[in-house]
Parts: C-alpha cells; sequence; structure tokens
C-alpha cells in the first residue's frame, strides 16, 4: 500500500528536498505541500494523507496548533492522519506539548535520508517515533519542567491494567525499548508487543508517546525515576 504524504514547511529548498527524496520511494507518494500550518490543515483535509510532515516553527501559524487541529477535526472529518513533527534541535520547547496534542513522534530536519524515510513508514505503520534514548531524557525533562495536572480518571483508567500491564506501561515510559523490556521481565518480544498493544487499548491511547506522557501526567512514574 502507498503511503500518502504531505509536507508543511516554511521553507521552500526544505520541502522541495523532502518532496524529492520521498517521492522517489516505490512505496510513498507525496500528494501535497504548504507554507504554514493554516494552509497545512487545508491540504491535509483536501489531500486525506497517512502522515503530515509538520515544521514546529512557521507563520501564520506554528506547527503545534495546526497539529492540535489536525488530529482533532470535525466530526464530519473521518479520515484523521499521523502527524511526525519536524524539529531543528534535538530539545524543543514544543515537543513534549506536541506528543500531548497527539504528534506520533518528532524527527530532527538534519536527520539522515535513511532516517527521513523510515520515520515516514514507522508513523504510517502505526508506531511512534520515540526513540528510548529521547523518552529518557526528552521527556522526562519536560515532565519536570512543567507538569501537568493529573487526568481526572487516570487512576480508574490505570486500575483497568492487569499488573504486567502497569508493569509494561511503566517501563515504556521509563524508556525501555521493547527488546529491554522483554529482557526484563523474561518474557518474548512478541509477548510485549501484545502487551503493548493491550495497554494502549485499554487506555484509549493512539500509540507509544501518548502511552509515555499518560504514565507521567497519570503519576505512574515520575521525572527522576529510574
Amino acid at each position: 500500500m502507498t503511503i500518502r504524504v504531505i509536507i508543511v514547511d516554511d521553507q521552500a529548498m526544505v520541502r522541495a528536498g523532502f518532496a524529492a527524496l520521498l517521492a522517489a520511494q516505490s512505496d510513498i507518494d507525496v500528494v501535497g505541500e504548504a507554507p504554514d500550518g493554516r494552509r497545512g490543515i487545508e491540504v491535509a483535509r483536501a489531500a486525506l494523507p497517512d502522515v503530515v510532515l509538520m515544521d514546529v516553527r512557521m507563520p501564520e501559524l506554528d506547527g503545534l496548533a495546526a497539529a492540535r487541529e489536525i488530529l482533532a477535526p470535525p466530526p464530519r472529518v473521518v479520515r484523521v492522519p499521523k502527524v511526525l513533527m519536524l524539529t531543528t534541535f534535538d530539545v524543543d520547547d514544543y515537543v513534549y506539548e506536541a506528543l500531548r496534542a497527539g504528534a506520533s513522534g518528532f524527527l530532527l530536519k538534519d536527520a539522515p535520508p535513511a532516517d527521513l524515510i523510515s520515520a515516514v513508514r514507522v508513523v504510517a505503520a502505526g508506531e511512534a517515533l520515540l526513540a528510548p534514548s529521547v523518552t529518557r531524557r526528552l521527556i522526562a525533562d519536560f515532565a519536570a519542567q512543567r507538569p501537568a495536572p493529573r487526568k481526572e480518571g487516570a487512576s480508574l483508567r490505570l486500575g483497568g491494567l492487569t499488573p504486567r500491564e502497569t508493569e509494561v506501561l511503566e517501563l515504556i515510559a521509563r524508556g525501555l525499548s521493547n527488546q529491554e523490556i522483554a529482557g526484563r521481565l523474561v518474557l518474548a518480544e512478541q509477548t510485549v508487543k501484545t502487551h503493548i498493544g493491550r495497554v494502549l487499548s485499554k487506555l484509549g491511547l493512539r500509540d507509544r508517546a501518548q502511552a509515555v506522557v499518560f504514565a507521567y501526567e497519570s503519576g505512574l512514574v515520575t521525572p527522576g525515576d529510574r
């Protein structure tokens, strides 16, 4: 199946470069582009992409605000794409908020071409582009700097998890990869994936990125935990 992508960035050369790279892949089709967040929302609604590459800092409407609108559309919009945020620096004030808004992850704009291609495929497949190293450093830092109020009903939602599922969620939020979780709990990696799927389903979460945010905001994990 071909992955439909749109590119939202205020730099024309960046859009052109990304478009050329992605369009050269047999399984990726670039179906639109936009120079700012407002136009990006319009293109996303018209082109019906699977993945939106969204720059963080743009005129008119920044990437965070645009991502929020794309990921929380009006009732008449039935197809919601994945959003992959593009950042210039590996520590960006918007990243944590973008994940809270429902973005599936982020990628540095100067990442190697192979990383961009892989990122689009990973996000399109429903996975979160959130490396364990990023989870450990970035998410914990932002949670510590701007702790959000615990969501109402979070304890009740956590109560719906089995002890093993709660343990898996905690390890995800601590920054462990599936392989590392499998080793820690002495489980097959496929079993870990099954547990993660059940956690996401029970908590009504979209992907691993939202699971990390939920774990911090619910109080299951606190910054500085090891």
